[in-house]
């Protein structure tokens, strides 16, 4: 866009010069009338707006890029029961991971009587806390990449 105004701006300059009524002699400096001159100068601040919204967009990019890739990206769950008297898969291992493979793993054990939840961190696919089978595989399927995240267990 920036080219194609300074194009039509050359092009008005040769334009008013080959149709001016003036004649002037071979070695006399091509001289612009103050109309000519500010269409010239308008592109000029056009093409300076031009190239600062560029750069700042440029730079919210690179901003953006860096909050995308600390946000959760990779999911990954495996439903199973934890219990051979309570069925129905309604206890669960899921991971949430940005896109170095940060975040948390939280598993849901259901029984009859109640409900636990257990939330573990995760830091580069690994925890420093013990993980159950299920838990290291909704960490493996998280960082596997998209695909089907729930497992048969």
């Amino acid at each position: 866009m920036a080219v194609a105004a300074l194009g039509l701006s050359l092009l008005a300059v040769f334009a008013a010069a080959a149709t001016s009524g003036r004649r002037r002699s071979p070695g006399s400096p091509l001289r612009l009338d103050d109309a000519l001159q500010g269409v010239i100068d308008g592109h000029a601040r056009s093409i300076a707006r031009l190239e600062s919204a560029v750069r700042k967009l440029a730079s919210e990019e690179r901003r953006q890029g860096q909050v995308i890739r600390g946000a959760v990206q990779h999911v990954g769950m495996v439903r199973y029961d934890a219990f051979e008297d309570v069925g129905g898969r309604l206890s669960f291992s899921c991971a949430l991971l940005d896109d170095r493979g940060d975040g948390v793993v939280v598993t849901s054990i259901n029984g009859r009587q109640d409900t636990r939840v257990y939330a573990k961190p995760v830091s580069g696919g690994r925890s420093s806390h013990n993980l159950s089978e299920e838990e290291e595989t909704a960490i493996q399927q998280a960082l596997a990449g998209p695909r089907e995240a729930v497992s048969a267990g």
